[in-house]
């Protein structure tokens, strides 16, 4: 096993068995309410209420950290912060942080080992992020495929 296994379908509701967990980036700025997150809001309520209390706590709340919340008995949703800000900035570099990605995803695979979870996502960082798959992909291999971790990619459609 060593490649990313890309399926069509809505990254959350994973198929597989046993524990799962759904990996999606947030931002660094406490904002919920665009783009993926749609998602997981209308299926669960957790997920954007511990973000949002994380946020106003500010305990840990930085680029590279993750919330791992579970949602059902065998799901947890990983809140990454990989994104500062929503907007880019003043030299027109998009809000995704590889660094910080490749961190969460580093926890994430901690987390997966001591669950024995398979990890599930849609294609993160991309989109509103405005990174590029080509960046993020090497990340996920590294961090999760090289180390045993089954790993499953959604493309909505």
């Amino acid at each position: 096993m060593n490649d990313v296994k890309y399926i069509k379908g809505d990254a959350t509701q994973p198929k597989q068995e046993g524990n799962k967990i759904i990996i999606h980036v947030c931002n660094d700025i406490g904002g919920w309410g665009k783009g993926f997150v749609m998602a997981i809001s209308k299926r669960w309520k957790a997920p954007e209420k511990e973000y949002r209390n994380w946020y106003k706590t500010k305990e840990n709340f930085n680029l590279g950290e993750v919330q791992f919340i579970q949602v059902k008995e065998d799901l947890w949703v990983a809140n990454l912060i990989g994104q500062h800000k929503i907007r880019k900035d003043e030299n027109g570099n998009p809000p995704i942080r590889y660094e910080a990605i490749q961190l969460g995803l580093q926890k994430v695979y901690e987390k997966a080992k001591e669950l024995n979870a398979s990890v599930h996502m849609p294609r993160i960082g991309y989109g509103l992020a405005g990174g590029t798959w080509d960046k993020i992909e090497p990340l996920i291999i590294k961090e999760l495929i090289k180390k045993s971790i089954s790993t499953t990619v959604y493309d909505f459609g």
